[in-house]
Order: C-alpha cells, then structure tokens, then sequence
C-alpha cells in the first residue's frame, strides 16, 4: 500500500471527470473537499483530502498500532463516519451527515484498508461494537462488487488490477476472512486475478514481477509498486507483515501450475534484484510533466522492504532500508501521515527502531500527524507479530502447508494488514 496510489487515484479521478477512457472506469468523480476550507477534527494530515483522506488516516492508524499506541477516540470516530450506509468507504466525504448516494464515488482500496484499520484499533475504541459491525459491514460490500475473475478494480465496475486486488486480500485476511474462500459468483477466487498478472521468470524486462494490468493488446509490464503489493497478498498478508525466518535470497521459478506463494516469491526476487544497484526504486514522470527525469519513488522503495521482509529476504531489504533512512526525511514531511506510516511499517518490518529513523523520530512525528494518540499500549493485542493477531495464520498454514521452491524452508503464514 502507497501513497504513490493515492496519486494514481487523483490521476484516475481527473480521467473520469475529462472522459478520456485511461486505465479503470470510474463511475463519478471524488467528494469534494471542506467548502470552508478548514479541515474536520479527527483527520490526519493538513492536506487537501479529497483523494486520501480514508487511505491516509488507515495507514496511520495500522502504523500506531504497530507501534503500540492507540488512535484517539475521536480519528476513530471519523473514520466510522466516512463509511456510506451501504458498507463502502469513498475516498473522502466532506459532509459525512449526507448520505451516500449514486454520485458518491464507492473506492474499493480505502474501503479495504479502513476495514483493516478498523479491525485493528476496534478492541481498544470507544465503541468496538460500533467498529466490528464497520469491518464486517465493508467486507461484504467488497464481496458484491467482486469482479468475475475474482479480483477488484480502484472503482466499482473497473477492470481488476494487482494492486486494488492485494489490498482487499490483504484486509480479508488481517480480518480472519479466507481469500480462498472468498469467491466470484463464477467461482474465481483473488489469487486467481491476482496470477494472471504474474509475469513468467522467462520474461527479460521483468523476470518474477507483476503487472498492474495488461496493456490493451494484452500484454504484461513489470510494475514495482504492483510486485510489491501482490508479493504481500500472495503470501496472505499486507503490509504490516514482520520479518519472516529463515532468512532466504529468493529465486525466480516458473511452475506449470503457480501458486500464489510462489509467485510471491518470485515477486520478491524482482523486487531485490530492482533494488541491488540504487537500494531504491524510481517513478517514471507525470504524463505532461516538465521535469521527465525519472525521480526516486519513497513510498514503494518502503513497500518493498515490507514485500522483502515478510518472504524472509531481509538482507536484502536492509540496504533500502538504510536508503530510506538517509534520504526520506523531506518526502515524509511534505507527504504526511501516509508516509511517515509507510516509513514505520517498513523499520517494523526489518526490526529497526522507527523512533531513530536517521535524523527522525518516525512514531513522533506520525503521532503529530493527527489528534494526541492515547498512552503506549503493552498489551498482547498490541504487541503480537502480524502472524499471531488475526487468528488468520493457523487456517493459512493448513491450507498451504510447506512452500516447496529452490531455497524455501520456512511455512507461510498469512495475516493483518
């Protein structure tokens, strides 16, 4: 999960409004922003959140509760109040006392990872009953709006893509819900969609990688940020994954029949061998832009350390790990909650302390963010490795037992988001 995304959502947004057809089909346009240009209590962020204002408060809410603290009443309370009747989440809703109607445009990935957040934080609110029937309110309405080949599009009607159909499985499963068994009406489930958009070790310009989709002749591109996100959702987990054992250098291979595990792994071995020469990834320019230098990509390189991480491949995180922490400081600041998040989740992830995080205290400066978070929590709920707090892992573990590949010796276990 990035912010990088939330870009692609402000892209995808103004696509919709000028008609031109480009990637998804979104049915209308964002809520609007505040009219009165003051923000509403409880966000994060001081930014204009008319494209991420769920997503953001999301990921900082899973990042606190990876850190120990708990979300103030009051962000909670937000949050549950951006959810339509319908179970869905927008990207934003300005005025959250006018119901959701057929203009509101429903946003498949904030409703996952608000689901996620809301599971997380729900034991420790205010109101858990309130935020448990929120989690399972917004996980059947991503069951009617599943796609025939089992995956999800950003927006509802929109053709699937790895990253909208990872952070679902990533939600189903930090919520105890089976992704297997989470099935289209032709009985297709995520990992289905999500295999079809593994590109074969064979291919040269992205040997192991996923696509975000294919192109319109059909054909797959590598994809960093969506390699990242299905690495993690073929595992069964998201990306609040901690560091798996034994450590491990992942291999490519191809399978007459993939697994998601394997295809995971070979994500993985993508995703670290795109790393081995900078130790961070980069983002083409903006359509249009004046500047067409590629430019270092933050939030990804952060979503590949988590990727790296959960598939046992550490070492190999560590050097953009180690990046990040010498060159990300300005990004965070200027990009917010989301990021300071995605820098938590990725220290968590290699087991480096996020309040020394170079010259930043992470947890500090995220907890800034937003209203005071309440006291740290040493609780076990609060504690316990995104392996133990779902009770996802054990019918994980059943279910796909040993991971047989050139050089796996660990079991999978799946998880939170």
């Amino acid at each position: 999960m990035n912010t990088v995304r939330r870009a692609a959502a402000a892209a995808l947004a103004a696509v919709a409004v000028l008609g031109t057809g480009a990637a998804g089909q979104a049915s209308a346009a964002p809520s609007p922003t505040p009219t009165t240009g003051k923000l509403p209590a409880g966000l994060y962020g001081t930014k204009d959140p008319a494209y991420d204002g769920v997503w953001r408060q999301s990921l900082a809410f899973l990042a606190q509760r990876a850190t120990g603290y708990q979300p103030s009443d009051q962000a909670v309370e937000w949050l549950l109040g951006q959810q339509c009747d319908d179970g869905s989440f927008p990207s934003y809703r300005a005025d959250a006392a006018k119901p959701c109607d057929a203009k509101t445009m429903r946003d498949t990935n904030a409703t996952a990872v608000a689901v996620q957040a809301l599971g997380a934080v729900r034991r420790q609110s205010a109101t858990p009953e309130k935020a448990d029937q929120a989690v399972k309110d917004g996980t059947a309405w991503l069951k009617t709006v599943q796609n025939k080949d089992g995956g999800w599009g950003y927006s509802t009607g929109g053709a699937s893509d790895a990253n909208s159909t990872s952070v679902v499985v990533g939600a189903l499963a930090a919520t105890g819900t089976r992704p297997t068994a989470f099935t289209s009406a032709e009985g297709r489930t995520p990992y289905d969609a999500l295999l079809a958009f593994a590109l074969p070790c064979t291919d040269k310009e992205g040997p192991g990688a996923f696509a975000y989709q294919p192109d319109k002749a059909g054909k797959l591109f590598a994809n960093a940020d969506a390699t990242a996100a299905a690495t993690l959702a073929g595992l069964g987990k998201s990306v609040v994954a901690t560091k798996a054992s034994p450590e491990q250098a992942p291999a490519c291979a191809d399978l007459s029949k993939p697994t998601p595990e394997r295809a995971a792994l070979n994500g993985a071995s993508y995703l670290a061998k795109a790393l081995a020469k900078t130790h961070h990834l980069v983002q083409p320019p903006m359509p249009g832009a004046a500047d067409t230098a590629e430019q270092p990509d933050f939030g990804n390189t952060a979503d590949a350390v988590v990727a790296l991480s959960a598939v046992g491949a550490a070492k190999a995180a560590m050097p953009a790990l180690e990046w990040l922490e010498e060159n990300s400081a300005a990004w965070a600041k200027e990009n917010g909650p989301a990021a300071y998040a995605q820098l938590v989740l990725a220290a968590r992830a290699t087991e480096t302390d996020p309040r020394k995080f170079g010259s930043v205290d992470l947890v500090e400066q995220l907890n800034a963010a937003g209203p005071a978070p309440k006291s740290p929590d040493t609780s076990a709920s609060s504690t316990t490795s995104d392996d133990e707090d779902s009770g996802f892992d054990l019918w994980w573990i059943i279910g796909i037992g040993t991971v047989v590949g050139v050089g796996i010796g660990f079991l999978l276990s799946g998880r939170k988001k």
